[in-house]
């Protein structure tokens, strides 16, 4: 999943929200010095991508497309769903996109001392286009994959994925229908049964 899933899919808590934008320019153990709760969410945007990525309905779509595009399909449907999600956005969230992309934008700015350098460069990204709410946009997705290829290491088709994402968009809004219900009420059951966030806090001594 893409930014603005994983913000959405965090809850009402900031920190959560924060992890979870975090999550795809950490890798390995989050450090100590993190916030708890922030931690926490960079846990929880992992355990969202690990369902998102083991579901039949993702498995199959990913099966769908073909040499040369399979081998970036992960890509691909991260920014599409974002896309599904943000055009029917009202559906999940009592929040406008607008005001809910301003206010992500607002906190990961309030939190620019514990941002990783490759997310401060891409919240500057994320203000110049005004995302995630311009993932409603499909010029905005074609830009996305555009920015994405310059950036891998080795020739890719990523710039060219718009339409092939086009030419599957029935089938994929069936995907998105089909496990987007389930991934949200993983997430939520996740949030509310992990230990470190239901537990009380200790006293101060």
């Amino acid at each position: 999943m893409n930014v603005l899933a994983h913000a959405l899919l965090a809850g009402d808590d900031p920190a959560l929200r924060l992890g979870g934008v975090m999550g795809d320019f950490v890798h390995g153990t989050p450090d100590l010095a993190l916030p708890a709760r922030v931690r926490e969410g960079i846990y929880l945007h992992r355990a969202i991508d690990g369902f998102t990525d083991s579901h039949p309905a993702v498995r199959a779509a990913r099966e769908r497309m073909q040499p040369p595009f399979r081998r970036y399909a992960g890509i691909l449907l991260d920014v599409w769903f974002d896309h599904l999600l943000a055009n029917d956005f009202a559906t999940w969230s009592d929040e406008p996109l607008a005001s809910f992309s301003d206010n992500v934008r607002a906190e990961l700015h309030a939190a620019d001392a514990i941002l990783p350098d490759g997310l401060k460069r891409f919240l500057a990204y994320m203000d110049m286009h005004d995302l995630p709410a311009r993932y409603a946009h499909l010029d905005r997705i074609e830009g996305a994959f555009a920015g994405i290829s310059r950036r891998l290491s080795r020739a890719n088709p990523v710039a060219e994925g718009l339409a092939v994402l086009i030419a599957d968009a029935d089938a994929l809004r069936g995907t998105f229908a089909a496990f987007f219900p389930e991934l949200r009420a993983f997430a939520a059951d996740w949030i509310a049964t992990r230990p470190t966030l239901t537990s009380p806090a200790r006293p101060s001594t």
